[in-house]
């Protein structure tokens, strides 16, 4: 009986012992790329089995040139398995994706070196280096450059894409500002300079997606950017501004007219309102004096290339503020952005 006893606790512990084996977690990759394009952002991807996230689980890549662009992996829950997405930058060269140790509480795993190949392009004389998933311009803007040249911005959002690589063929003066990438998602603000007598912007990208190029074409419309970088900058040759202007003469000269005949103080009290907003209409606009030497920023950003240099301390108007810059109107038309500590002291 006591054989027996021992046979049935031992057959226990060796049912229970499996149990725990088999509810352990499991990692190993789910998806890694045999090839991909020169200077192309691309994903690989950890599955943890069985890893609903209760566990602390950690990622070391072991001494190598090539690591990811983010210590910390992008994590997704499905069920009681999780993924763990991590992005690289390819070169010209093979890739070699180094030996990756995982560790939890209860599992240390160790997967092996990958190599992924590498691809090229077919050229294009339109090509913006740009290989994306998804690539959209949010929004553009035209403003003077100098008497030959305006200056072209596209806000540009994108996925899985090497946008600060992006350039035109065509085009000297060009560069990515403000770039920010959160994983796969990258936004950032391309300018080009392009001569006057262009009219229009037109680049192409390669889509992984689509295995293709994909052609953006952005019409080059100074109008459009007075609307945005020089607003304000004559009230009085604006046709809204005249409207409002004249609407409030108009509500003022009724109130006042009214409250002579009615003697209610309710017509005199939205006449005054209606007279003081009038007048606020006619306030100038706040000159700021910028110091000789300053340099003239092409957008506000500390990583921004500059225009060009005030040659001479020179007053202009205030047309706008952003983060410890200000906005102005150089000479010859030309928009940019000094830093507030470029003002004139006195």
């Amino acid at each position: 009986m006591l054989h027996l006893r021992t046979l049935w606790l031992s057959l226990l512990f060796f049912l229970t012992l499996c149990t725990s084996v088999q509810a352990q977690s499991e990692f190993k990759y789910s998806y890694m790329p045999k090839k991909v394009y020169e200077n192309q952002l691309f994903a690989v991807t950890v599955i943890g089995i069985g890893e609903n996230g209760s566990e602390n689980v950690t990622f070391n890549f072991t001494q190598s040139a090539v690591k990811p662009l983010f210590e910390q992996p992008l994590i997704i829950r499905n069920g009681n398995d999780s993924f763990y997405t991590f992005y690289f930058q390819a070169k010209k060269e093979d890739i070699r994706i180094p030996v990756l140790n995982v560790s939890t509480s209860t599992l240390e795993t160790t997967l092996p070196a990958q190599t992924v190949f590498i691809s090229t392009l077919k050229p294009r004389e339109d090509f913006c280096q740009v290989i994306a998933a998804d690539m959209k311009i949010k929004n553009s803007q035209v403003s003077n450059y100098d008497e030959k040249s305006h200056i072209v911005t596209l806000s540009i959002e994108a996925y899985e894409a090497n946008l600060q690589d992006m350039a035109l063929k065509d085009s000297n003066e060009s560069g990515v500002d403000s770039l920010r990438r959160d994983f796969s998602k990258v936004t950032g603000e391309f300018y080009v300079v392009v001569p006057l007598a262009q009219d229009k912007l037109k680049f192409t990208y390669f889509n992984t997606i689509k295995k293709q190029y994909v052609f953006k074409e952005v019409p080059i419309v100074l109008e459009d950017a007075k609307v945005t970088t020089q607003s304000d900058l004559n009230p009085k040759e604006d046709s809204f501004e005249k409207l409002k202007k004249y609407s409030l003469m108009t509500l003022s000269g009724f109130f006042l007219l009214m409250f002579l005949f009615r003697r209610d103080f309710f017509y005199l009290v939205f006449g005054v309102i209606s007279v003081i907003t009038l007048l606020t209409l006619y306030i100038p606009h706040k000159k700021i004096c910028v110091s000789q030497g300053a340099p003239l920023y092409i957008l506000p950003t500390n990583t921004s290339t500059t225009s060009t240099k005030v040659d001479e301390k020179f007053d202009t108007l205030l047309l706008g503020e952003r983060e410890g810059y200000k906005k102005v109107e150089y000479k010859d038309g030309i928009i940019g952005w000094i830093k507030n500590e470029d003002l004139c002291q006195n």
